[in-house]
């Protein structure tokens, strides 16, 4: 094989960031540090004598509104914005730790996680960059929901989604190899409706949410607007695809097509994928074989 391997890498150097829980409601600080080659993403519990979890799809916990791992009964939650910046970025290895169960939800996107690593910039290791090659399709289905992933170059994404209105449909076609994550997903930020709100927190969710964290959706539009993306809905549904997936441990070079999935279906797509190591290989990826196409470009919404 000639070319270029790609190696992995991690951020040049520690970078912190506070707030609140979308769920939660409760403050916290999640400090990232620099880890060795072959770590993977690892979360540290710091509020916790520094417990450790490693974000892999044997420590997925509840995947309802948010996906969250869980080892020994200690739970990190809402770990999808943080895994998808990760992922979209190229950051293989980092130690993140948190001083309490749920992640900051920011302004409820990935784009300052990604801000701050152009910030302070990434560091090549010494060590080549394994993916996840799909080589058999694996599909998950419910109703009218689905999620498959079949073989392919890069890393591409077909999502559907269909809400009520405002949203309508919305379709997504893109691959993550074109190196456009920052621009074009990373910024697309969650979105719940206000009549759902009073709902939602009777559960005990969305404590921390505000209209500087999230869209918030009415029966005749955006209460806060404007957009980032006409199609910013779906947008933010593949940035937690990838954010989600990232908990197979390494990045997938194949396709991914979703229809009104979610945090459920991704993880569930994650389990069986694990589950049959006969539907994919560990491979190198060399700079010759990435994708080169422009499917990023000139996205726009799909409505029915």
């Amino acid at each position: 094989m000639s070319g270029k391997p790609h190696y992995e890498r991690t951020i040049a150097s520690e970078i912190s960031f506070s707030g609140i829980g979308l769920h939660s409601g409760a403050p916290v600080t999640t400090r990232l540090i620099p880890a060795p080659a072959g770590s993977g993403i690892v979360f540290r519990r710091t509020d916790l004598d520094g417990f450790e979890i490693p974000a892999n799809n044997r420590n997925v916990a509840k995947v309802s509104y948010a996906t969250s791992l869980m080892r020994q009964g200690v739970l990190i939650s809402t770990t999808e914005h943080l895994l998808s910046a990760f992922i979209g970025y190229g950051i293989d290895n980092v130690i993140v730790e948190i001083d309490n169960l749920e992640l900051p939800i920011l302004d409820g996107s990935a784009g300052p996680y990604v801000t701050e690593f152009e910030r302070v910039g990434s560091r090549q290791q010494r060590r080549k960059r394994e993916y996840i090659r799909i080589l058999k399709e694996v599909e998950v289905r419910e109703g009218d929901k689905f999620i498959g992933v079949y073989p392919g170059t890069g890393y591409q994404i077909d999502y559907l989604i269909d809400f009520p209105s405002p949203i309508g449909r919305e379709r997504f076609l893109g691959d993550l190899e074109t190196g456009a994550y920052t621009d074009l997903i990373a910024p697309a930020r969650t979105f719940g409706w206000k009549e759902d709100e009073a709902k939602l927190r009777d559960m005990g969710l969305i404590r921390g949410v505000s209209e500087q964290s999230a869209i918030i959706l009415t029966r005749t539009g955006v209460q806060n607007g404007p957009l980032r993306f006409p199609d910013e809905f779906v947008r933010h549904k593949v940035l937690d695809l990838i954010g989600d997936l990232a908990l197979a441990g390494r990045r997938i070079q194949g396709r991914v097509v979703a229809e009104r999935a979610g945090h459920a279906m991704h993880t569930a797509l994650v389990s069986q994928l694990m589950k049959d190591r006969s539907t994919w290989e560990l491979a190198y990826v060399y700079d010759e074989e990435a994708v080169e196409s422009d499917a990023f470009a000139g996205l726009q919404p799909v409505h029915a």
